[in-house]
């Protein structure tokens, strides 16, 4: 992957959970507020917990930050997978944004 590749991929995943985080709003009583700056994204739940996703270009990868722990993500042609476990980025964030807002949410791209 070349670096416009990864920063097209990069870019509309951060779209998608910028999305996900407004059609979650309008549907449900949850209060996420998704402030982006550049490459840095951070969700902020109603009880001040965050989940921080941050673009990581040299190592063309995504990382995301939450209560768990913290996870780095390659894009394997069609998603975002973490190296260590092979998880979908969308299936973890859904994962840590249910657990931290209280809310069963769902993320997806």
């Amino acid at each position: 992957m070349n670096e416009l590749e990864y920063l097209d991929a990069a870019e509309k995943l951060l779209l998608a959970v910028e999305q996900t985080c407004d059609r979650i709003n309008d549907e449900t009583d949850a209060d996420i507020d998704a402030q982006r700056v550049g490459g840095l994204l951070t969700l902020i739940f109603a009880n001040r917990s965050q989940i921080i996703i941050n673009l990581q270009p040299p190592l063309h990868e995504v990382w995301l930050a939450a209560k768990s722990g913290g996870y780095h993500y390659k894009f394997d042609g069609s998603v975002w997978r973490d190296t260590k476990t092979g998880h979908d980025f969308f299936a973890d964030l859904t994962r840590d944004a249910s657990v931290q807002s209280g809310l069963a949410l769902v993320f997806k791209a």
